[in-house]
């Protein structure tokens, strides 16, 4: 047996979230969906899961299934106002497109939560772009990132993401495209990369809607397309990586341009470097599981 099930439980144990078959076997290589349900009988068997109701538990964590439980209803209210952001944010100067990303394209929310956004910028304009949807924030939402968190902005003429590991694939995989349907459709041929490692990617974007921009955009736009915004663009990039520097001036070299990323086409602001602690997370669990259960699977890599 190969297990395939089992690496993905392990990963969405680490944020307390069980799963359900469908969802589990949509992170296989499996065809039919018995194979998956085989597999986890196995491991039911051989006591490294348990079940709860129509749910998945990787040890003995059943509080997880009520938090999973309480947290998607939640959601259902925040996704409602996500989506009026969502819509808010396609309307500001340089943005192609916008996505959900995050714990709510997960379908799970509550009080520790923000409101992730995945932002797709024009070329060269990446700067201004986010620097403008800053200003939004600290002016009119009093710097709350609770409902409105743009932390990661790409330009669609270098739409790869580099980092290709399993976190990454996870949140390509439950991005929750609502914005830009011809350049999601870009996006993703960028990155079939996810592909290798869940084959059943099939991303949904025929209910995406392109947004018309308002005036004040398109003049921000038409102002800015010169050699003077290029440069602006510039400027705005040096200020914020200088800033960036010396607020986080503890971190290494190497973790630094993985979780602020600050270059021409990419802005991450992830200064917890959420993503190398997941996968360290995970490593220890699959770790755990070959020193309890023999099971060997292989190690993941930030």
């Amino acid at each position: 047996m190969t297990l395939e099930t089992l690496k993905t439980i392990l990963y969405f144990s680490i944020f307390r979230y069980p799963l359900k078959i469908e969802e589990i076997h949509g992170y296989t290589n499996y065809v039919d969906i018995s194979e998956t349900e085989k597999e986890l009988q196995h491991l039911i068997d051989e006591k490294i899961l348990i079940r709860v109701d129509e749910f998945y538990v990787y040890g003995s964590d059943l509080d997880s299934v009520i938090k999973r439980l309480r947290g998607n209803l939640h959601a259902k209210k925040a996704i409602v106002k996500a989506q009026q952001r969502a819509k808010l944010i396609a309307k500001f100067p340089y943005v192609e497109a916008v996505g959900i990303s995050g714990s709510l394209s997960k379908e799970y929310y509550d009080n520790e939560s923000d409101i992730d956004f995945f932002v797709i910028t024009k070329p060269n304009k990446l700067w201004i772009c986010r620097t403008l949807l800053m200003l939004y924030k600290k002016i009119f939402l009093l710097n709350s990132r609770k409902y409105f968190c743009v932390n990661y902005f790409i330009s669609s003429n270098q739409m790869e993401i580099q980092e290709k590991n399993r976190f990454t694939a996870t949140e390509l995989k439950t991005l929750i495209p609502m914005h830009g349907k011809t350049i999601f459709e870009e996006f993703y041929q960028n990155n079939k990369w996810v592909n290798d490692y869940f084959s059943k990617f099939e991303p949904q974007i025929d209910t995406i809607t392109n947004t018309n921009k308002p005036g004040f955009s398109r003049l921000i736009e038409f102002a800015f397309d010169t050699k003077i915004g290029t440069i602006t663009d510039g400027v705005f990039k040096m200020i914020t990586l200088k800033k960036w520097k010396s607020k986080f001036h503890y971190m290494n070299e190497e973790d630094f341009k993985i979780a602020l990323k600050t270059t021409k086409s990419v802005s991450k602001h992830h200064p917890s470097n959420f993503q190398k602690k997941v996968i360290l997370s995970l490593n220890t669990k699959l770790e755990e599981v070959q020193s309890k259960y023999n099971v060997v699977l292989q190690r993941e890599h930030v």
